[in-house]
């Protein structure tokens, strides 16, 4: 099995080709085998060099809110009165304690995410 080190993004995009190619193989199979190989090393490559940025409070909220065809009326029971929420979502206000327990029970976002530091926007 001929299977190189991914050190450019020429050889991701190459190795992204191959496990293309390789997608559906029998895990039994030498093809099985290389394309996990592939896998891990892809994974490698990409949190090395093309980390995702962890999600804010706000837009993980937001996200929760779309794939669950969520209105800002469907938070006012976790954040508070429709002002409030409008405050939170614009970012005018931040989450408090509550607030945060509340989404993570509701909503299922980890405290994690919701504890995280976000910018506001200035009030005046």
């Amino acid at each position: 099995m001929d299977i190189q080190p991914i050190r450019s993004d020429e050889d991701h995009a190459r190795a992204l080709d191959e496990i293309d190619r390789l997608w559906g193989a029998d895990p039994a199979t030498p093809e099985g085998a290389r394309l996990e190989i592939l896998f891990m090393l892809v994974d490698a490559y990409e949190t090395a060099h093309h980390p995702m940025p962890p999600s804010d409070p706000i837009s993980a909220i937001e996200f929760m809110m779309e794939q669950r065809g969520l209105s800002r009326h469907d938070l006012e029971p976790m954040i508070g009165s429709r002002a409030r929420v409008a405050e939170v979502l614009n970012r005018r206000r931040p989450l408090t304690l509550p607030m945060i327990r509340r989404l993570a029970e509701g909503l299922g976002i980890p405290a994690d995410i919701l504890i995280r530091p976000y910018p506001l926007k200035d009030a005046a």
